[in-house]
């Protein structure tokens, strides 16, 4: 009776036994073992250095040269002062805009591609379209946007037509993670949803969007780094002009108006001006910006993932 109540070993007890702690190994086998893990943390730790590196020496440099009047003014021969707010504004109209156009469009041909569509030579051709669309240089859409949204449309240098061009810059890199994420959800969830008598629309609401959140949310962040550190696109299209838009007095103008963002604004200071102190200064803005927009991010796909 003793033996027949004898409970299996889980795979947590099983490899607690000695050969899974390394001692039944050979020799050759254990220094094979642990070359490999000395490799994986020295390659962890060169570039968890380099990265403290980074922002050390970037926050070394440039919290210096941070005052409110930098933060709060704009650039003026007359007044004597060296601002970044319009650069700051600029920044935040374009991530916005351009999230709002590409969000839903990266995200809804990610549905179909994942719940409607049936041909899958048609799916495997658009997944490979995307992925190599996520991998051109981002200066090849800066001349398409600008041939499609400056000129075609007569949107000039405008913050419009730069936002635009980034959105199209995006899609591939929402469809392809929003995609991925889609696919993690089991398919017993969408076939239990459907037998409860679930509509197909309702049952992707309710089961299959809250459970690939985490993709959405990860698309968006990334979306946003592209987005925040891009600069060639903004040259190209949105121009260069680092003065002050009031932008509720006049939506259309400001949208319409060309604007220096801060990456702008960073290659402006070091490239064309040699002022290296106020080029870290940005670039301590940058990282700080960048950093609330992902902890913001994160915090709307948690509320999401919990509602």
């Amino acid at each position: 009776m003793e033996e027949a109540n004898i409970m299996p070993q889980t795979a947590l007890e099983v490899c607690r036994n000695e050969k899974c702690r390394g001692k039944g190994l050979s020799m050759g086998r254990k220094i094979y073992d642990r070359g490999l893990r000395g490799l994986v943390w020295l390659c962890a730790g060169l570039t968890c250095t380099l990265l403290v590196f980074l922002i050390g020496y970037i926050f070394y440099r440039g919290l210096p040269n941070l005052s409110l009047e930098f933060l709060t003014t704009q650039e003026s021969l007359l007044k004597g002062t060296m601002g970044i707010l319009p650069a700051i504004q600029n920044t935040l109209y374009v991530v916005g805009v351009t999230l709002v156009i590409a969000l839903p469009l990266g995200v809804g041909a990610a549905v179909y591609l994942t719940e409607y569509a049936s041909n899958r030579r048609l799916v495997t051709t658009i997944e490979f379209a995307t992925e190599t669309l996520s991998g051109i240089p981002s200066i090849l859409y800066a001349l398409v946007g600008y041939l499609a949204f400056s000129k075609t449309l007569g949107l000039g240098y405008s913050l419009l037509a730069a936002s635009l061009t980034l959105a199209m810059m995006n899609l591939p890199t929402i469809i392809r993670t929003t995609q991925e994420s889609l696919k993690t959800v089991p398919q017993g969830y969408r076939e239990g949803a459907l037998g409860l008598g679930s509509g197909k629309w309702h049952m992707i609401r309710t089961i299959v969007l809250p459970g690939s959140i985490d993709g959405i949310v990860t698309g968006c962040i990334l979306s946003v780094g592209r987005i925040v550190g891009e600069s060639a696109v903004l040259l190209y299209v949105g121009g260069m002009d680092g003065t002050m838009n009031n932008f509720f007095a006049s939506l259309d103008k400001f949208a319409h108006s060309s604007g220096a963002t801060l990456t702008v604004q960073l290659y402006v200071f070091a490239k064309e001006r040699a002022m290296m102190d106020p080029a870290f200064a940005v670039a301590v803005v940058l990282l700080v910006l960048t950093f609330l927009i992902n902890l913001a991010a994160k915090v709307v796909g948690k509320r999401l993932r919990q509602r």
